[in-house]
């Protein structure tokens, strides 16, 4: 009786690998995408912080009108950008989830044919041990002359 091997097992190691590999891949481009996200906000935040100080002002000049129209300009053109970032950073992450999701599927295909050779050879030991069980007490009753010829 030989103890179970999985003659794909360091295939199915690399698998391993691939998928945390995969993993990691697709948590840094989430992280990439939500840093985009929070550019964004921390942006909104800023412009309705630079609108209120302007109309809550008891007293706007001409400069504070013109440094709100500039600063208006930036923060669209730097929602743009940012826009076009998250776009293309979305499209990366959608790409790499569906790698991720192949990577884990063929990890998945060699876990259960680890599984079911394992339940296959666990039932051919199992066999084997009954038989082998069965002849040492036939050879036990023969040894003691109890079997008939």
């Amino acid at each position: 009786m030989t103890s179970f091997r999985f003659r794909l097992e360091r295939v199915l190691d690399w698998r391993r690998t691939e998928l945390s590999l995969a993993e990691a891949r697709f948590r840094r481009q989430a992280a990439a995408l939500a840093a985009l996200d929070r550019q964004r906000a921390s942006l909104d935040a800023a412009s309705i912080r630079a609108e209120m100080s302007v109309r809550d002002a008891a007293r706007v000049e001409g400069l504070d009108l013109a440094a709100l129209d500039g600063f208006r300009r930036y923060a669209a053109a730097r929602r743009l950008a940012l826009a076009a970032a998250r776009a293309k950073a979305k499209a990366e992450l959608d790409t790499l989830q569906s790698a991720m999701l192949a990577a884990r599927q063929r990890l998945r295909l060699l876990e259960r044919l680890r599984e079911r050779r394992q339940d296959e050879w666990r039932e051919e030991f199992d066999r084997e041990l009954d038989q082998l069980a069965a002849e040492s007490h036939l050879a036990r009753l023969s040894a003691a002359g109890r079997l008939l010829p």
